[in-house]
């Protein structure tokens, strides 16, 4: 008989198995793990290079926007390197309040964060956290790289306490051809060209094909919004920048 996990409507894996990188959805995570410790001590490099410079402002404004404020306690989840950590500590002004989790080592390895950040490794759908130890989680452009999108936001839902805040950011493929062509074109040709130019490791150049491979067929917003009211979080919405920026907010009833 078919459970409630069997609902058409709920996005497991954020897009099928891509046969150029593994060739079943067993392999996933173990590829993708591997990739990112690979090429851990290129990331912020490259990331630099794709976003011109702009990263660090757009993250810090975006956690303003879902509410992140002074005092809350924050878990990072997918920190990597600690790019959106580092804003989180600027805007609640301790770094003992920040958490990373993240399962790639050479990630926390290279991640370069203020004295007091902690530091987890762990994934999305295992956080080796307490129940309602967060006021706010984050997850940075992580979600097309994570196994089930459903078990992440049930664990994200145990970790908040009841009015906690989760923030998602993803880049989502932009609507209408010309604009999607446009954007395959720089992150699918361009950035990789710059990671075969800037990169130390001989992999970062297929972690950005990858990259947009990725955000080509990942789930679309509503999918990503209905798996998020499904954990139980309410006042699901999503704010969009630029055609391609999508900030997934969502609340965690109770308070």
């Amino acid at each position: 008989m078919p459970s409630e996990h069997d609902s058409p409507d709920i996005v497991h894996a954020p897009h099928p198995p891509l046969a150029d990188y593994f060739p079943n959805e067993d392999e996933r995570r173990g590829w993708v793990r591997g990739i990112f410790d690979r090429t851990a001590g290129d990331y912020e490099r490259l990331e630099r290079a794709m976003a011109l410079g702009s990263g660090a402002w757009y993250r810090r404004q975006a956690l303003a926007r879902a509410g992140l404020r002074p005092g809350m306690r924050i878990v990072d989840v997918g920190t990597g390197t600690g790019l959106v950590a580092r804003e989180a500590v600027r805007i609640v002004g301790d770094a003992s309040a920040v958490t990373g989790v993240d399962p790639s080592t050479g990630m926390l390895a290279n991640a370069r964060l203020p004295a007091g950040v902690r530091l987890v490794q762990g994934s999305a759908e295992a956080i080796p956290l307490p129940d309602a130890s967060a006021d706010f989680l984050s997850m940075g452009y992580a979600l097309r790289h994570i196994s089930d999108l459903e078990t992440a936001f049930r664990e994200f839902f145990r970790v908040l306490r009841p009015g906690g805040v989760v923030l998602v950011l993803e880049i989502t493929r932009p609507e209408g051809r010309a604009r999607t062509a446009m954007l395959k074109a720089y992150m699918r040709g361009v950035v990789p060209l710059l990671a075969k130019l800037l990169a130390r490791s001989d992999d970062s150049p297929q972690l950005m094909r990858y990259y947009w491979d990725t955000i080509e067929a990942c789930a679309p917003p509503a999918g990503v919004m209905r798996t998020l009211a499904h954990a139980g979080f309410v006042d699901v919405t999503r704010h969009l920048e630029l055609g391609m920026f999508s900030e997934y907010r969502a609340v965690k009833p109770g308070a």
